[in-house]
């Protein structure tokens, strides 16, 4: 940062270059990239769980099941109800039971779930319950949207420790950075559980000294795009 003349300077935002980082979301659709050959952990979609006139379905979504030998994998789930039948908690099983067959290295499962403020607790209950059904070697991941470090209490999504291992929070929409996450951005060294923040490729990124100095963070996940 620069003052000139009484003038705060800013430092001019930089474009998210996947070849600077190490963990990235592989998403429908998205053709994969040379990056990921450096990859130490990807997120791969594997299914959307959605509910329709009263039944949760749910939808396979993603690349095959691949023969992954290096970093770590995570299947990822984009979901929209937290009404899960038994069935859904076997479908996600038995994914993980086919990619570790494969010989994949599996980590865990990522939710990929927009909790508003007011769903929160709705929304911890059901991480707990997710938890104590996923197989004990699994680790548990979430996403998290920028807004929770204005709107929900920083001791309200510290309940989560424990129940996860990690949240990454998403500082785009869609397939563009929100233009003043910055402003989202000081409370959340107030997290007291593992956290990663969530890029877009090409995306606007200015890392704050705090916030890579927080005591839990623990990096960033890029969003691939086709180029």
């Amino acid at each position: 940062m620069v003052l000139l003349a009484g003038i705060t300077l800013l430092p001019a935002q930089a474009r998210v270059n996947a070849e600077d980082h190490h963990a990235f979301w592989l998403w429908s659709a998205v053709r994969p990239q040379p990056v990921l050959a450096q990859a130490e952990s990807i997120y791969i979609l594997q299914g959307q769980i959605s509910e329709r006139r009263g039944q949760t379905r749910f939808i396979p979504q993603g690349i095959a099941t691949p023969r992954l030998r290096h970093g770590q994998i995570w299947l990822a789930y984009r979901v929209e109800t937290l009404q899960w039948s038994d069935s859904i908690y076997q479908s996600i099983e038995q994914q993980i039971i086919r990619w570790k067959t494969q010989g994949n290295p599996v980590t865990g499962i990522q939710i990929d779930f927009d909790a508003r403020t007011l769903q929160m607790q709705q929304y911890i209950t059901f991480l707990q319950e997710l938890r104590r059904r996923l197989p004990a070697p699994y680790a548990l991941s979430i996403t998290g949207l920028l807004d929770w470090s204005n709107h929900t209490s920083p001791a309200l999504v510290n309940q989560l420790a424990g129940v996860v291992d990690e949240v990454v929070v998403q500082t785009y929409q869609g397939r563009t950075t929100i233009s003043n996450y910055a402003d989202y951005l000081p409370r959340l060294a107030q997290l007291r559980i593992p956290f990663k923040v969530g890029l877009v490729q090409h995306g606007d990124w200015q890392a704050p000294d705090y916030l890579e100095q927080a005591a839990f963070f623990r990096g960033y996940v890029v969003f691939l795009l086709n180029n």
